[in-house]
């Protein structure tokens, strides 16, 4: 990066016109803002994350890139250390495809365990979530690219994003739901927050003056920019006067009269000044004013950087949670394997929506067995499948537009797969476009086939000539592409061996999402044999035949995905079935599981181990086998509460309602501050598996903590030292966790609040002591009635140990005064 003096943004604001101030104030497009030639003012180019950069194209296809474990198995490291090292890692991604910002890190928390978006944020904690954001933000921002923390704030799932009004009391607001955004902008020091789609107390977020202003920037210092959501924008002079700097995407849309009502009002002016000056203070941030880039170019840039590679490699193996087991693990050298299951030979790296990109390669739990154990020691069997939607359709598809159902072909296109998403058209082709689609089946034998389209748009299609789905008289939106497309149609037809011609024709259909982007054009064309009846059948006799099974099972990147919530908590099709037949034809049998979140295990008495391996990225399959085989230790502890059943759930009634997903346009945060192990310690509930909790291939013992005092000075940090030690024989991680009990509060409180943590690897017979500091904050709730947080006269426990429900080592101190920290009020 060019080393320049910092320019005078002030001065050059003087000489920016109001018309060219306002431009500055909306995208260009969808991933550029607006430049400025005359003044040497570039372009700043967005691309989305977190885990990965993906660049300016589509959500499928596009240029390839690093793909990286998803925000849950990043969270399940426990390891700010890792989220640094990855956040610079993803910096020189981010500026291999000509960006200078990127969208993330995601901090919303786990409220729900059926949240659609889990998968991309961290924790249920905001305090695990805080600190592993600010790491990230650290890590990326050294490299000269921006993070976008998002989405502010009250996301906490998928249904009605766009318009619903969430509902939440102070005290949880500010203890829960805002405190991961207050770490990433006074610790991590974020030059960029997003602001969520949903109403906050009857406001959209991107125009919440409390929200933006007195809360983000008044109270918290932020002195950086604030961009809407993509087409989360609802107003023009109204959202720059709140707070929010940027529209996105481009051209203005909710800004479009911006200009006009600037002219007419001197506080509209003033804010526009405010707004653009934070746009140009992003751009120097980011080096884009002393060294612009071309924005335009995009490079792959994968074996130039295996460094990458085995970063991705060791991040996914330290968020694999080792959740059972029975001293089957790690697999013996020279043993037999069968690996079974949906997810076995189709690599399931990330999450759907905006966080998915195109990954320089996709390694299977299969591909990864193999290469470590050798292909004739390992067998293969699929045994059912779990998709939501039918595979696309892998064979090229060549497109023709027109302005017109009957007009000239205007331009021609050809992608390689099945699944289109229009986010730029070519040259000379207008916004109300029609495509023809055209590709060729090769289906190999007789027999009965699936077929299936879904877009967003009108569509229709045929085979060979023959009429077979019609999306287009019968269009109903439905949830597919982030909830602008309907629900997937599907149909069966027999074909014969040879070549049979499939066409779509399609044309853009405006829908209403509550978002300022009405027209989101894509199509997904779907194709498979189905199964045979025998499929679970045939995976057992393969399984008999080895000396242990592994069952490769969850969810895709289909189930969990923006735009829609979780199904629920069973896992989708035959899966259950098939781990009770594996078992039964061989009990020598591991589940790896991949999901974005909790699901139910019927079988857990039945297996010998359980691995959650979650969506780990690119090199998904070696991160797995070295985890299976031992290579590395099981480093992940579970950063959300696997409830037993989903009545457990803290905000699952036994039918839907206004707590979850909400009524009439309103979701109430009735559980409070009850959410994750706190609902559980109120509760009295049996998790499936608690918070914080992970096995090693070695064991640990803490010994007795000490403090530094045990009577606490207000406004005196009290530090709290114990011994760790390794009792087993080999190299392994824990993490140490300290929870807050307050003894005697005078506002209801939660039983317990993790208020630090530390992973340690330690030597087989190694001790260290770790430290924990712990100021006024970490034994504080929220009084909403005095604007302050508050620390209470009188006696704490600190309770520490290795999960949320294994807390052996407990100290006791004394607060000798209260500890209040007062907060700006609206």
């Amino acid at each position: 990066m060019t080393t320049t003096s910092r320019p005078d943004l002030d001065s050059l604001l003087d000489e920016l016109t109001l018309d060219e101030q306002v431009a500055l104030l909306a995208g260009a497009d969808f991933w550029r803002t607006v430049p400025v030639p005359r003044l040497g003012i570039a372009q700043l180019k967005v691309t989305d994350g977190p885990a990965g950069a993906r660049g300016g194209g589509a959500l499928v296809g596009g240029k390839h890139t690093a793909a990286f474990p998803v925000g849950i198995a990043l969270g399940s490291t426990w390891n700010p250390g890792l989220l640094h090292e990855i956040g610079h890692h993803l910096a020189r991604e981010t500026h291999a495809k000509g960006a200078g910002v990127l969208l993330a890190p995601t901090v919303n928390l786990f409220r729900s365990s059926l949240n659609g978006r889990n998968f991309e944020a961290y924790s249920e904690d905001p305090l695990l979530t805080g600190k592993l954001a600010a790491a990230y933000i650290q890590g990326l921002q050294s490299q000269g690219v921006a993070a976008t923390v998002k989405h502010f704030a009250g996301n906490e799932s998928e249904y009605q994003r766009g318009t619903i009004n969430s509902v939440i009391a102070e005290r949880a607001l500010r203890e829960l739901y805002l405190l991961p955004f207050e770490f990433a902008v006074k610790e991590g020091g974020t030059w960029a927050v997003m602001s969520a789609y949903n109403k906050l107390g009857d406001t959209y977020a991107s125009e919440h003056p409390r929200l933006l202003t007195t809360i983000l920037r008044d109270e918290w210092g932020f002195d950086g920019l604030v961009m809407s959501d993509w087409g989360g924008t609802h107003s023009g002079a109204e959202s720059v006067r709140a707070g929010l700097d940027l529209e996105m995407p481009g051209p203005a849309n909710a800004r479009a009269e911006l200009l006009e009502e600037a002219r007419n009002d001197e506080t509209t002016r003033q804010a526009v000044r405010t707004a653009a000056r934070n746009v140009l203070r992003l751009i120097e941030r980011t080096g884009t004013l002393a060294d612009p880039r071309d924005v335009r170019d995009e490079a792959e840039c994968d074996e130039e950087y295996a460094d990458t590679r085995a970063l991705i490699r060791r991040a996914g193996a330290e968020g694999a949670v080792l959740l059972k087991n029975a001293g089957i693990l790690p697999l013996s050298d020279g043993a037999t394997v069968a690996v079974i299951g949906p997810n076995a030979a189709t690599a399931q790296v990330m999450g759907g929506g905006s966080a998915q990109m195109n990954a320089h390669r996709k390694v299977s739990p299969l591909e990864g067995l193999r290469a470590a154990l050798g292909e004739d020691n390992v067998t293969y069997a699929v045994g059912c499948d779990n998709d939501k939607f039918l595979p696309v359709l892998n064979t090229p598809v060549t497109i023709e537009y027109r302005a017109a159902d009957t007009g000239p072909v205007l331009a021609r296109d050809t992608h390689p797969q099945g699944e289109v998403m229009w986010f730029a058209l070519p040259d000379g082709v207008p916004q109300d476009f029609r495509a023809h689609l055209q590709a060729t089946l090769h289906v190999s034998e007789d027999g009965e086939y699936e077929l299936s389209l879904a877009s967003a748009g009108l569509s229709r299609l045929s085979v060979d000539g023959e009429d077979v789905i019609d999306n287009w008289t019968a269009f109903q939106q439905g949830g597919t592409f982030l909830g602008f497309g309907s629900d997937e149609i599907r149909v069966r037809r027999t074909l014969t061996a040879g070549e049979h011609q499939i066409q779509v024709e399609f044309a853009p259909q405006a829908v209403a999402t509550g978002m300022s982007i009405t027209a989101f054009n894509a199509l997904r064309i779907g194709f498979r044999r189905p199964l045979p009846d025998t499929s679970v059948h045939d995976a057992a006799r393969i399984a008999a035949e080895a000396d242990i099974a592994v069952i490769c099972i969850g969810t895709n990147g289909d189930w969990e995905t923006e735009g829609v919530d979780r199904w629920g908590l069973n896992l989708p099709g035959r899966q259950d079935e098939l781990v009770h037949a594996v078992v039964a034809a061989n009990p020598n049998t591991v589940i790896l599981l991949q999901t974005g979140g909790p699901v139910l295990m019927p079988w857990l008495d039945d297996v010998q181990a359980v691995v959650q391996a979650w969506f780990p990225g690119q090199e998904a399959g070696h991160a797995i086998a070295d985890v299976l085989l031992g290579h590395t230790d099981p480093g992940g502890r579970l950063p959300q509460t696997f409830p037993a059943r989903l009545e457990d759930d803290p905000v699952h009634p036994e039918t839907p309602d206004v707590q979850y997903p909400g009524e009439e346009g309103h979701v109430e945060y009735q559980e409070g501050l009850y959410v994750g192990y706190r609902h559980v310690d109120l509760h009295s509930t049996t998790p499936l598996f608690p918070f914080g909790f992970g096995l090693s291939y070695t064991t640990f013992e803490l010994d007795a903590a000490r403090l530094s005092t045990s009577e606490v000075q207000p406004g005196e940090p009290v530090t709290v030292t114990l011994p760790v030690r390794n009792t087993g024989t080999r190299e392994g991680q824990t993490v140490v966790q300290v929870y807050v009990h307050d003894v005697r509060t005078t506002l209801e409180r939660p039983e317990k609040e993790l208020k630090g943590f530390t992973k340690v690897t330690l030597a087989p017979g190694e001790t260290r002591d770790v430290t924990f500091t712990l100021e006024g904050r970490a034994f504080a709730y929220y009084d909403d009635t005095r604007g302050a947080w508050v620390a209470d006269e009188g006696d704490f426990q600190l309770l520490i140990g290795q999960s949320s429900t294994d807390l052996p080592v407990r100290v006791s101190l004394r607060l000798t005064g209260e500890w209040t920290e007062q907060v700006t009020q609206a």
